[in-house]
Order: C-alpha cells, then sequence, then structure tokens
C-alpha cells in the first residue's frame, strides 16, 4: 500500500481507538465501559468491559467456511487470557456493529456503520503489519473496549440481546453483507472512520478533537441530531461538588470567594465545542471539564445559580462529535438516504472502494 506509513503517524485508534475510534470517553469505549445511544426508544445502553471480554475462541452464529485468504482473516486479541484467535473479516464486523450500534437502527444506517468498521479494522490490521505493537502478542486489534472498537462474540452479543438476538442478528449480519468489502478509503488509504453518538447539530474537525488535521474529518451540517429528545443533558454540581472534583485535579486551584467566577468559558469552535476556559485560575480546554464532570460531550454551558448555590451543566450531543454521527445516520437513513450518502457526507472528500483495490499493487 502506498505511503502507508504516512497516515499511521497520524492519530487514532479510535478508538480505542475510536472507539474511534473513541476515542475516548465514556460513551466512545475510552474507558471501562462504553455508552452509545439508542435512537430507536431514546435510551441510552452501556456494556461494561467485562462483558465483552471473550474466554474461549469465538465461534460464528452459522457455520463459515473457513477464510483462505490473508486479508480475510483478522487476529484478535482476548485481552484477560492472552490468547489470540483468527476470525474472517465479516464475523468480526458483524460482532462490532453488535457492540457499536443500536440494532433497532435503520438498515442504510447500520450498512454505513459496517463500513466504518471494517475500515477502523483494515487500518488497524495494517498499523500492525507496518509497526506491530509489542502488547498486541502478534494480533491485528484487541477486545479491550477501553482502547479498540468494541466487539461482541455471538455468545456476548446474544447476551447482550436477549430474546431478540436471532433477529437482530440477521438484521446485522444482512447489512453488513450488503456492504461487500467496501471500506473508505482517502488519497488511497484507509482512513481514521471516527464515529459518535449524537453531535451538536454540526460535527466537529479532528484538528480541534485531536490537534491533527485530517481533510476528510471536518464539520459538517447534522442538524437531525438537534431533534433528539436526548439532544440535551443537564447535570447540577453544588459548589462543594465542584471544589472537591477541581481540587482532586488541581491541588493549587484558587476558588474565588464568588463562586460565580469560578468558571468561565474562553472560547469555542465554529461547532460550539469549547476548546479553551478558565476554572479556579487553572487554564483547561472543554475536554479536560467534560473528563472532569463526566459530561457526554465537550459542547457545553455553565451557569451558576447564587440562590441554591449550585452550578448547572448543559451539554449538547454525545460524544467527541468528529466523523459519523450514529443518531444524524440513522436520521438520514430514516429519510431515504443510502449508506453511501450517509458515509459520504460525514467523511468530506473520502471515496468508498472494494477492499481488493487496497491490495493490488
Amino acid at each position: 500500500m502506498k505511503d502507508l506509513a504516512k497516515i499511521f503517524g497520524v492519530f487514532f485508534i479510535l478508538v480505542a481507538a475510536i472507539p474511534m475510534l473513541a476515542f475516548l470517553q465514556p460513551e466512545e469505549r475510552r474507558s471501562s465501559a462504553y455508552a452509545v445511544q439508542n435512537t430507536a426508544d431514546e435510551t441510552a445502553y452501556t456494556a461494561a468491559s467485562e462483558d465483552t471480554v471473550q474466554t474461549e475462541a469465538p465461534t460464528s452464529k452459522a457455520e463459515e467456511t473457513e477464510p483462505r485468504e490473508e486479508n480475510d482473516l483478522l487476529k484478535v486479541l482476548d485481552f484477560t487470557s492472552g490468547q489470540v484467535y483468527e476470525l474472517s473479516l465479516r464475523d468480526y464486523v458483524i460482532g462490532a456493529v453488535l457492540a457499536e450500534m443500536p440494532a433497532t437502527y435503520c438498515d442504510e444506517a447500520l450498512k454505513a456503520q459496517a463500513a466504518a468498521a471494517r475500515t477502523y479494522a483494515v487500518r488497524q490490521r495494517e498499523k500492525q503489519r507496518l509497526s506491530p505493537d509489542p502488547e498486541l502478542l502478534g494480533a491485528d486489534i484487541s477486545n479491550d473496549s477501553g482502547k479498540f472498537q468494541a466487539y461482541f462474540t455471538p455468545e456476548q452479543a446474544r447476551k447482550f440481546y436477549g430474546d431478540g438476538y436471532d433477529t437482530y442478528y440477521e438484521k446485522v449480519a444482512a447489512a453488513v453483507d450488503a456492504t461487500g468489502n467496501s471500506v473508505l478509503v482517502y488519497e488511497g488509504e484507509p482512513i481514521v472512520a471516527a464515529f459518535h453518538s449524537m453531535s451538536g447539530g454540526k460535527t466537529e474537525s479532528a484538528e480541534v478533537v485531536w490537534g491533527s488535521a485530517l481533510d476528510y474529518l471536518i464539520p459538517v451540517e447534522s442538524a437531525a441530531d438537534e431533534e433528539s429528545p436526548s439532544y440535551l443533558d443537564e447535570q447540577v454540581f453544588s459548589e462543594a461538588e465542584v471544589r472537591a472534583r477541581i481540587e482532586a485535579e488541581y491541588t493549587d486551584a484558587v476558588f474565588d470567594k464568588n463562586a460565580a467566577d469560578w468558571v468561565k468559558i474562553t472560547e469555542r469552535s465554529a461547532s460550539g465545542t469549547v476548546t479553551a476556559m478558565t476554572v479556579c485560575g487553572k487554564e483547561m480546554t472543554g475536554a479536560d471539564f467534560r473528563r472532569i464532570f463526566t459530561l457526554r460531550s465537550a459542547n457545553f454551558e455553565v451557569r451558576y445559580s447564587e440562590k441554591s448555590g449550585d452550578f448547572s451543566v448543559t451539554s449538547k450531543g454525545y460524544g467527541h462529535g468528529v466523523g459519523m454521527s450514529q443518531y444524524g445516520a440513522n436520521a438520514m437513513a430514516s429519510k431515504g438516504s443510502t449508506w453511501q450518502e450517509i458515509l459520504l457526507h460525514y467523511y468530506t472528500g473520502a471515496e468508498i472502494v472494494d477492499m481488493s483495490e487496497l491490495y493490488s499493487e
């Protein structure tokens, strides 16, 4: 693959990588648990990392033909046992979609997630071929959802989905198969297929969130996110709790006599992400504040009530905001957009190609 070293110097995992592939807050699988907003019934669901641990070799629901080509294989490390298992890329992507996106979503949204998940896996595999990570013990990826894209074995998915497992498995498998071996590329290389649950109405740039600009991860409109009943999330903190959390992070924080002056937002991005703020004399980013107060996003407002002595923090959306909004993808799908249209909307300038094109040289 041409110039592969160039792109792997840029941030990723995600997850986890957004894991994002995230990517890296609670809902983005970057802690001991990940959470995804289920837009079908407007409830959030979470899966703790201990629920995504495999203790025996993964098996697919249906008996499959053994993959014959190296590029159809993915080596997955069970980070609890240290064992490395080989999966077909298809089986891995099915498990990733079941873990990453509510199976109640529209078919075209699930297809978009499948192509993104496949791109993530292929990029990670190529990264390991170029520069192996000793901690992966020869694997391409791990099932540690705190560092990599989330993945359900069929057994874990059955436990998670309960009586609906058979229906949801078939639905997701059909969506994965419908995308063939499609992956997203930019200038011929697999992209950082970042995604998040719900934006603040406009997605964010990779440069704002991670400090590295990527031409295909720039702000795009996702206005449908604002229509979700879960778009806004308010948390209330007493003065004592704010003091305790800040002191735990900064022992030299200075608390003004007037609590209304403790928190000042000084800068935002065009998409609404807080990029600079002053909290009790300490300079920090919205991402720092989000982590300290366990907020759903870094796009937030802070208000202080002198009457109650409480701080009210209202965040918009859910996640880092970079790349594909899952809620937005589902909204586009419900209005007739195809999975290709969804992906090309959220990943500006990217192309959808068959994976075989990556290995044709």
